[in-house]
């Protein structure tokens, strides 16, 4: 399909990575954004990036898109902040570290390097750490960024290959025709294109209503907390073992503790999760939890300054993995969305998918368990 137009609904990180892809690959890409570009989720999150072992699926996408982040960075701009000595996975107790020991088997097979530390290198490698801590695994590759500057640059560079981007165009539907698709907007025209990619996040959902999606993607509330520059010099994203329990906990509010560095030398704190509320207010239980969970991890942070606070909404499926690919029957229709908290990590290798789905060009990814097909047989039995 090289050389063919495609519409990008939606100019965040996944958004803006899908148009870089597919202008790479030489398609028309134009990119509609209903608000400013990097906004949303990407102004939202922490800007980890991770390799992840839930389960093989999150595996293997996580991994391929550390390998492109790790590729893309030589070309990043300095105010991407891209850095970070990777991750340390916090173990409480001997029972946790056991639990870190059995996570270094996948994370290998896979070829993505972590080490297990004793509670004296953890210390030498981040001398905050409280002296209680029985160790960590350590995850050496992972690293972190500025998501709002890296989508916006990824735009930079797909409008340098021709690529339109039209911003305060909110879409209102979209539409079959022939062989191709019309997308509606808010203010009454229309735009005709081979293929639609639809990397809207939560406001994929109205979107896809007639197709059984309308809801598929659903929020997930996170607090976030940032502090002025402090004296801790971390090096490391911080997290505890326990940090799957609280993203795997459905149906009332998790914390888990989740400390980054950034390049200001201030400390961004996370994360709580909350379902299906879209309520943006800060809820003061909430933050108290986890900056008391917090001080049990790093007890200097009882010296240092909150600066902001504010909710995030992650764009959530109910199995956890994103919807990627066409819809069944469909082919010019495709979904990039519903990535939760992974959605900075995993937008490289969600173009990567895209661009494989619509110009046949090689990935090592299968595509079949992150295809939207998956869920729309779901609903289908439950209508």
């Amino acid at each position: 399909m090289s050389g063919g137009s495609v519409v990008v609904i939606g100019a965040g990180i996944v958004g803006a990575a899908c148009a870089l892809w597919l202008a790479r690959a030489g398609s028309r890409v134009r990119v509609l954004e209903r608000d400013s570009p990097g906004v949303g989720a990407t102004a939202d999150g922490m800007g980890h990036l991770l390799v992840l072992d839930h389960d093989p699926t999150t595996l293997a996408l996580t991994r391929r898109s550390l390998e492109l982040w790790h590729a893309l960075a030589p070309s990043l701009p300095r105010e991407a902040e891209w850095g970070g000595a990777g991750t340390l996975w916090l173990a409480e107790d001997d029972d946790q570290l056991d639990h870190a020991r059995a996570r270094l088997e996948p994370l290998s097979a896979s070829g993505w390097a972590a080490e297990l530390v004793s509670a004296g290198q953890l210390r030498a490698l981040e001398p905050c750490v409280a002296p209680s801590l029985a160790g960590a695994l350590r995850v050496p590759g992972d690293r972190i960024v500025y998501p709002p500057v890296v989508a916006a640059w990824m735009l930079t560079q797909a409008q340098a290959l021709g690529a339109e981007l039209t911003q305060r165009a909110p879409v209102d539907r979209i539409e079959r025709v022939g062989s191709g698709e019309r997308i509606w907007l808010a203010d009454g025209g229309a735009i005709t294109a081979e293929h639609v990619v639809v990397a809207a996040g939560l406001r994929a959902a109205p979107l896809l209503a007639e197709h059984g999606l309308a809801h598929a993607i659903t929020p997930r509330r996170g607090h976030l907390l940032i502090t002025t520059a402090t004296d801790l010099d971390l090096r490391h994203q911080l997290i505890e073992l326990g940090y799957h329990d609280s993203v795997a906990t459905r149906g009332e509010t998790s914390v888990a503790f989740n400390l980054q560095p950034r390049a200001t030398g201030q400390v961004l704190l996370g994360s709580s999760r909350h379902d299906g509320d879209d309520d943006r207010s800060v809820d003061r239980g909430v933050l108290a939890r986890m900056v008391a969970r917090a001080r049990g991890f790093v007890p200097g942070l009882d010296r240092q300054l909150a600066l902001r606070t504010w909710v995030g909404l992650r764009p959530a499926t109910a199995d956890g993995l994103p919807l990627i690919g066409p819809l069944p029957d469909r082919p010019s229709l495709l979904l990039a969305c519903g990535h939760e908290g992974l959605g900075i990590t995993t937008s490289l290798a969600t173009a990567e998918l895209i661009v494989a789905g619509l110009t046949g060009a090689a990935t090592t990814l299968d595509p079949l368990p992150l295809s939207p097909a998956r869920l729309i047989s779901a609903a289908a039995l439950h209508a």
